[in-house]
């Protein structure tokens, strides 16, 4: 078993991979009657189809920022409401915005398109093409879809042709009246129509258009993109079949997308300079009762500067208060000089100075007390106190004492009389600083409505000078890079590619076909079809006879069938050698797959090695070798084993006309139980005797597929040949034979498969004969 799994798998996947190619190969008719009718309808394609264009344009959305970086300031930029930040976001959708592409057609009059017949088609003509123009007074939403032809006559005149075949003749300026629009025809001028002059009596189709549809239409085609998300780049890209239409329409939008910016920055500005005056109106009038408001309260509480005069009050209040302190100070002092002078009782000293006082009586009476008790004292020294100089000096002194004590009474009643004045000026004073902080606290609220009428003022003033200046500005927020620029080659359609896809499919109808076709067809198409289905091993291949004969081989045949009979011959010697193989059974599934064929020429085959080899003609159901044989029939094996006691084996065995060594056995009268008679003991013994008379027995048996007739001769037969067919033989009923090389139901089965299509002359399928010569004789 292990050796049959070997040979099956021994052709390999590059005999696979041939015999697929030669599969196809084989309808090569097919392929190039595709791929020259693809060729063709990619020639028409591409001569009908209108070729389009890529039309593209980059412009640089430009941002009101300081460019160096430095301070100029995210604070006035906020407060400046004409310097914003563009959204790179925002912009892509106004540009892709539908009433920007509708007012570039109303610009540009595209609601009227131009057309010229061509051989089978129609081209669209712009600009400088166009022989005529029309001026569209009114458009009638009905004209959508409306179309008109007009015929250059004259210089001056021309014919209108409508839809419903209607023809008038006009002059060229002159208005025309539609129930869906106005209009006036314009001649091109002399420089432009020489150019056309061949092409003067051409017609040019005319068609209209709604507006707002053929704008949304193109706004469906633009491409609107930001080419990285570092940079504030936009790229406008349009596929379009007339290039300069294209261009105008990038063009105009792009003019179109920054007219309506500064319009919008106009308006904003000019509505800001209208709001900003009827307020600078009433600041005027505000700011003035303000201003007079401020003038009368001044005026009542007699005050210029409210801070200058409270710090002349402060610093007149401080003078008085320490001037106040000094004259306290003297005062305490001569209280303690009178104080201490009170307490001098007849005994005196020496009484202090008074430097704090600038009084020079008393400061010469306390010079001239303290000189005579200094004198009084120098005198004590030497003299008695009662010495009449002592006494003397003693009544000086007391004298003296009362003098000082008079004169500090004096200065202090008068230091009390000028504390006292001093006292009611400073309260005055006093008074007007305690009076400041209502003062103040009024005027700086008169002041603080002033102040924010004046901000508010000149913030007004300052945004006036903006939108005014705004306004004047004419400087686009984009700066167009790289106005509309079409490609060279046309995106679609793309030549090579156009015929690049038809070849591919025209290689791709007849490859599906052919492969559906396969895939349909459940019967054996190649030897590996068999491989796959079964483990049972190959013998051979035969190729279709092509010559009608039944008898194909002889001694000098040479033939591609010859050679294939002579192969199978090699491969049954070399996969039943070392072992007896005298009767070989030859069967099929069904009728028609080649079996008495078979038995007739491998008998000859054999029987030209110089084998006595006799075939038997057991199909005693529908017998047909005497046909093939082109021999009379007559007595056979049904005949012989019926009554063996009239009849012996050379009645019924006859040597063949031209093929040495081979006999042939016709089945002879069909009878009305083959199947018994095929299990009777008599065929058994008339198979043994014939192997004992012949070198080989071939059995030619009905298909097992409808009888079971076969099954009884598998005692006898020493190899069981199995006949397929290309084209003929069904892969379920490969499974057949499957389960007779598994279950063993046949002695050694091996398969032949017939009416293979290719041969290739002398050494046909050498590579594969060796292999299976190898592979029979490991088993």
């Amino acid at each position: 078993m292990e050796k049959t799994e070997v040979f099956k798998g021994d052709p390999g996947d590059d005999v696979d991979a041939l015999q697929l190619i030669r599969n196809y190969l084989k309808y090569w008719y097919l392929f190039l009657i595709s791929v020259i009718l693809c060729g063709g309808l990619a020639f028409v394609y591409l001569y009908l189809a209108t070729p389009q264009y890529r039309v593209f344009s980059t412009i640089l959305l430009k941002n009101d920022e300081n460019p160096t970086g430095g301070p100029r300031g995210e604070d006035i930029a906020a407060l400046n409401p004409f310097t914003t930040k563009q959204n790179i976001d925002n912009e892509l959708e106004v540009l892709n915005s539908k009433s920007l592409m509708h007012r570039v057609f109303t610009e540009l009059s595209l609601y009227v398109t131009y057309h010229v017949e061509e051989k089978f088609k129609t081209r669209e003509i712009y600009g400088a093409e166009l022989p005529i123009k029309l001026s569209v007074t009114k458009l009638h939403p009905t004209a959508d879809g409306q179309e008109i032809t007009i015929r250059r006559r004259t210089s001056t005149m021309y014919s209108i042709t409508e839809k419903d075949g209607k023809v008038t003749n006009h002059k060229y300026g002159e208005e025309i009246s539609m129930p869906y629009a106005i209009f006036t025809v314009i001649a091109a001028p002399l420089d432009s129509a020489s150019k056309l002059d061949r092409r003067t009596q051409q017609p040019i189709i005319i068609k209209f258009h709604e507006i707002a549809k053929a704008a949304n239409d193109y706004n469906k085609l633009l491409k609107i993109e930001a080419v990285n998300k570092r940079a504030n780049v936009i790229r406008l890209t349009l596929i379009e079949s007339v290039p300069e239409k294209g261009k105008d329409i990038i063009n105009k939008l792009l003019e179109v997308y920054s007219k309506e910016a500064l319009e919008d920055r106009n308006a904003f500005a000019n509505t800001t300079i209208q709001f900003i005056d009827e307020r600078l109106k009433y600041l005027t009038s505000d700011l003035t009762n303000v201003e007079k408001d401020v003038e009368q309260f001044k005026r009542q509480h007699e005050v210029t500067n409210v801070t200058a005069d409270a710090d002349q009050y402060l610093k007149q209040a401080s003078t008085y208060n320490q001037q106040l302190t000094e004259l306290d100070n003297q005062i305490e002092v001569l209280e303690s000089l009178e104080d201490y002078l009170k307490g001098q009782t007849g005994k005196y000293e020496v009484v202090p100075s008074t430097l704090s006082i600038p009084e020079p009586t008393l400061e010469s009476l306390i010079n001239k007390f303290n000189d005579l008790q200094l004198e009084k004292e120098r005198m004590l020294r030497t003299a008695l106190p009662s010495n009449p100089l002592v006494q003397d000096l003693n009544d000086q002194l007391a004298t003296l004492h009362l003098s000082i004590l008079e004169n500090l009474h004096t200065i202090k009643q008068g230091l009390a009389i000028t504390r006292k004045n001093m006292q009611s000026t400073t309260g005055r004073f006093r008074s007007q600083i305690n009076k400041v902080p209502s003062i103040e606290r009024e005027l700086l609220e008169i002041n603080r409505q002033q102040g924010t009428k004046e901000n508010l003022y000149l913030y007004l003033l300052e945004k006036r000078e903006q939108a005014a200046l705004a306004l004047e500005a004419t400087v686009s927020k984009s700066r167009t890079l790289d106005p509309a620029l079409v490609e060279d080659k046309p995106v679609s359609p793309k030549k090579s590619l156009t015929y690049l896809f038809a070849l591919v499919v025209g290689l791709g109808i007849p490859f599906s076909g052919i492969y559906i076709k396969n895939a349909l067809n459940n019967k054996i198409q190649t030897k590996r079809d068999v491989q796959r289905l079964t483990r049972t091993p190959i013998l051979g291949e035969i190729c279709r006879n092509t010559t009608g004969a039944s008898l194909v081989i002889s001694k000098d045949s040479t033939t591609p069938l010859a050679e294939l009979f002579r192969l199978i011959r090699s491969n049954l010697y070399f996969a039943t050698a070392g072992t007896e193989n005298k009767v070989l059974l030859v069967t099929s599934t069904m009728s028609g797959e080649g079996k008495t064929f078979f038995s007739i020429n491998l008998g000859a085959s054999l029987a030209l090695i110089g084998k006595s080899v006799v075939v038997l003609e057991l199909d005693l159901r529908r017998p047909t070798m005497a046909k093939q044989l082109g021999i009379k029939p007559g007595l056979g094996i049904t005949n012989y084993l019926i009554g063996m006691e009239k009849y012996s084996m050379e009645d019924i065995i006859k040597q063949h006309k031209t093929v040495r060594g081979l006999f042939i056995a016709l089945s002879g009268s069909i009878p009305p139980n083959p199947s018994e008679l095929m299990t009777s003991k008599n065929l058994a013994n008339f198979i043994k005797d014939l192997r004992e008379r012949f070198d080989y027995v071939i059995i030619d048996t009905p298909p097992i597929g409808k009888v079971a007739d076969a099954f009884s001769l598998n005692a006898v037969a020493d190899c069981t040949l199995y006949l397929m067919r290309y084209n003929y033989t069904t892969k379920p009923q490969v499974e057949l034979i499957d389960d007779i090389y598994v279950n063993k139901k046949f002695p050694h089965p091996m398969i032949v498969i017939n009416d293979s299509k290719e041969v290739s002359g002398y050494g046909y399928k050498s590579h594969e004969a060796e292999k299976e010569q190898i592979s029979l004789i490991n088993l």
